[in-house]
Parts: C-alpha cells; sequence; structure tokens
C-alpha cells in the first residue's frame, strides 16, 4: 500500500531524512518510534504529500507521487495530528467537523446532505461523545478533542489511517481510552493500514504488528515488533541505556 524508496530530506544544511526505504502492506499497524526530532512527523508528511522528498520516491495506493493528484490521494488517508486541529474553526459545533471528513474540508460553506450529518452522528456515538455533538470544538478537552479527529478520519472509510503522537498532551486515563478505541477501529476494519507516530513506547498496543526505529534521520531496524523492539535498538534509538519487558502484549522500558 505504501512504498518509500531512498527518501531523503534536507532543509537548508540539516539532513532531516537519510536514505530511508520502507514498505506498508494491507492489513499491518505499524509504530514508527524514535526520539523527537528524528525525521518521524517528517516521513508522515511526504506519505500524505504535504512534503516531498530531495530525493527518493513514494508511492501510495498504487500511485506514483509526482505522476498523480495528490488530492485526490489525501481523500483515501485519514489523518490525526495536532497541525490538523490547529487549522480548524473551534467555534464550529464538534458533529459539523466530523463531517468534513467525507470531503476532506477544514470548514462547510454549503448545505451539509443529510445522510452526511447521520454519518457524523454515527461516529461520534462510536467514539462516545454524541453528548457533546452540538457543542463548539473549543469547548472539548484534549481527549475528546483527539477522539473527534478520529471519528473525522473515519468519515472516508479510509484505506489508510495515519496518527501522528495522537496521545501527546493526554493523561494515563486519557491515553488509555484513545488506544482502546485504536483497538476498536483495527477491529472494525481488518484491511486497513495503521501508521502511528510516538516516542512513548508503551503506547504500543497489541493492536499493531510492525515496528520501525528512527535514529537522527536514519531507519536503524524495521520489522515485526517483537524483533525490532530489543533493548539494544531502543537505546541506539533514545540515545540511553534501557531495559525491556512485556507485559500483556505491551512493551515497557526502564531506564538503566
Amino acid at each position: 500500500m505504501i512504498e518509500l524508496h531512498q527518501l531523503t530530506f534536507q532543509r537548508g544544511e540539516r539532513t532531516i531524512l537519510q536514505d530511508v526505504s520502507l514498505s506498508f502492506s494491507e492489513g499491518e499497524h505499524w509504530v514508527i518510534l524514535g526520539r523527537n526530532g528524528c525525521g518521524k512527523t517528517t516521513l508522515l508528511e511526504m506519505i500524505n504529500g504535504y512534503l516531498f522528498p530531495s530525493s527518493g520516491r513514494v508511492k501510495v495506493l498504487g500511485e506514483w507521487y509526482g505522476e498523480t493528484d495528490v488530492r485526490d490521494m489525501r481523500k483515501r488517508i485519514g489523518y490525526i495530528s495536532q497541525s490538523l486541529f490547529e487549522k480548524m474553526a473551534l467555534r464550529d459545533p464538534v458533529w459539523e467537523v466530523v463531517a468534513t471528513g467525507a470531503y476532506a474540508f477544514l470548514r462547510f460553506y454549503q448545505q451539509i446532505p443529510k445522510e452526511v450529518k447521520e454519518k457524523a452522528l454515527e461516529l461520534l456515538e462510536f467514539v462516545g461523545l454524541s453528548k457533546v455533538k452540538d457543542q463548539p470544538l473549543g469547548t472539548l478537552s484534549q481527549g475528546e478533542r483527539k477522539k473527534i479527529l478520529l471519528a473525522r478520519t473515519l468519515m472516508v472509510e479510509p484505506s489508510i489511517l495515519i496518527m501522528d503522537e495522537p496521545c501527546s498532551g493526554l493523561d494515563l486515563f486519557e491515553r488509555e481510552r484513545f488506544l482502546e478505541k485504536v483497538e476498536q477501529v483495527r477491529r472494525r476494519s481488518p484491511h486497513l493500514l495503521m501508521l502511528y507516530v510516538t516516542h512513548h513506547i508503551e503506547e504500543v498496543m497489541p493492536a499493531f504488528t510492525h515496528c520501525a526505529l528512527l535514529e537522527e534521520g536514519r531507519l536503524i531496524r524495521s520489522g515485526r515488533k517483537e524483533e525490532v523492539l530489543q533493548a539494544e535498538a531502543l537505546s541506539q534509538a533514545f540515545g540511553v541505556p534501557l531495559q525491556l519487558d512485556w507485559h500483556s502484549g505491551r512493551p515497557w522500558i526502564r531506564v538503566g
């Protein structure tokens, strides 16, 4: 579904990604791990067609970027990111924000079809937020906002779901509730490809099947999560000595 061939991205004299090659297949669920500034978000922006590599090629859903209209491709990709949220109007009602996902709009300037509104309300029920459907987006908590973005991405039944640090800013309770919803999305859409970016290893839920580790813009390891999430590789990626334990299908780390 996604092929990244020898991606390099430079901004001025800084090399943000260097010679990164990865492929992601239907039904796989990937976590991309690494320290702040290692190139994780840049990788996602390239997959979404918001950035283009200095060298290398990107193929998504059978189409090479540079030879297709990326605006059409984005309609098949669900994307959750803080940068996207910051572009939304905080005074818009919650259900309408969810409904914009059907067209990849940020706001509606026309009448919203009845069936689109009904689907938005169904997805609000799915994420457990029907009670706030008429509230302005800006009145919601951080945890509620993340679930609204998740509901919005599902409006188009995407082939690919990309989440860029979706649990950032959430307390332990809200983080676990959001991750439970991610698990439910996996069960709801068995053919979906998920890409989840974080620097918190404890967010690697049993739903995730694969992992890629980045260090200073380089890919240092990728594959099945059990093979990649090893103490030595994690210590290299995060720059501190780490010990790793597994409990209930989730990895947990200790420093030292």
